[in-house]
Parts: C-alpha cells; sequence; structure tokens
C-alpha cells in the first residue's frame, strides 16, 4: 500500500467567518475564512442579509428599475389588449352594418 496518500488532518483548524467569529473545527485545512458562519446566517438569526461581493445585487436592482422605467409607457395588461380588441371588433360589426 501506498504511504503518504491521504493529506494531514488538522485537529484544531481555526476557522473565521467575516463578520468577526472564530471557531475550532477538524479540516484538512489548517486555517478557513468563510463569508457566512452559524452567528451571521439569516436562517439562524431570522434577518434578511445580502451577501454581494461583486455588487451583483446593485446591479441586478439597476438593471430592474431601467427596465422598469423603459416598458412603463409601451407595456399593455392582457385586460388593456382584449379590451382593445374587442372595441375594434365592435367598430367593425357597427360599420358592416
Amino acid at each position: 500500500m501506498k504511504q503518504d496518500t491521504h493529506p494531514k488532518y488538522y485537529e484544531a483548524a481555526v476557522m473565521t467567518c467575516s463578520c468577526g467569529n472564530t471557531f475550532t473545527t477538524g479540516s484538512t485545512l489548517e486555517v478557513i475564512q468563510v463569508e457566512v458562519c452559524s452567528n451571521c446566517h439569516p436562517f439562524f438569526t431570522g434577518k434578511q442579509k445580502f451577501v454581494d461581493t461583486a455588487r451583483r445585487v446593485e446591479k441586478f436592482e439597476e438593471r430592474s428599475q431601467k427596465a422598469k422605467a423603459a416598458g412603463a409607457g409601451r407595456s399593455k395588461s392582457k385586460t388593456t389588449k382584449r379590451a382593445a380588441k374587442a372595441t375594434k371588433k365592435a367598430a367593425k360589426s357597427a360599420l358592416k352594418s
């Protein structure tokens, strides 16, 4: 059997969260950096928190605001389209008779 095929296991690996919380766990890495832990995760805290390192949430919100502003004048709802269609149909039938 080959020797030294498994990585070294650290019994007291230090895990550090971006919120500042640190704790020890067992791992093949000696030091672990994480963005979210049980102290700051929304599931455990009950508070909503966006973890956005590349401004993705803000970019999406900007794009959606631009799309709403651009499409506000030209977009029609189904009921508006149906009403316009019914009006055209009524006008055509009135012209025929």
